[in-house]
């Protein structure tokens, strides 16, 4: 199997900071993919911010906009200031959103 084909599992139902934490993108409003930077944990929230330069507090919630958008991949378009690199993108593209816990911890 190519490199290219692999296929990378993760769990859908959870939380926002986990699944931020394992891709490293987040989803704007205006449908663009930016690169994580940094991910500060507090609590129920959480600050993120991206490779632009860009700042935010957000709750980590299974069910956010920014965490449907991520798990059904309606964002494709990567930020021209973020620079996320095409392998970046392709990973993310082959990445299987499983119902199955069996999924989640790569067995």
């Amino acid at each position: 199997m190519n490199q290219e084909e692999k296929k990378r599992y993760v769990y859908k139902n959870q939380g926002l900071y986990a699944l931020i934490n394992k891709i490293k993108l987040w989803p704007a409003r205006s449908g663009i993919l930016h690169g994580v930077k940094s991910i500060d944990y507090r609590g129920a929230s959480m600050t993120i911010t991206t490779h632009c330069g860009e700042s935010f507090v957000v709750w980590d919630s299974r069910h956010s906009r920014s965490a449907r958008w991520l798990r059904n991949r309606w964002c494709k378009c990567p930020c021209p200031a973020c620079r996320v690199p095409d392998w970046k993108l392709q990973k993310y593209s082959n990445t299987v959103f499983s119902d199955s816990r069996r999924y989640a911890h790569g067995s």
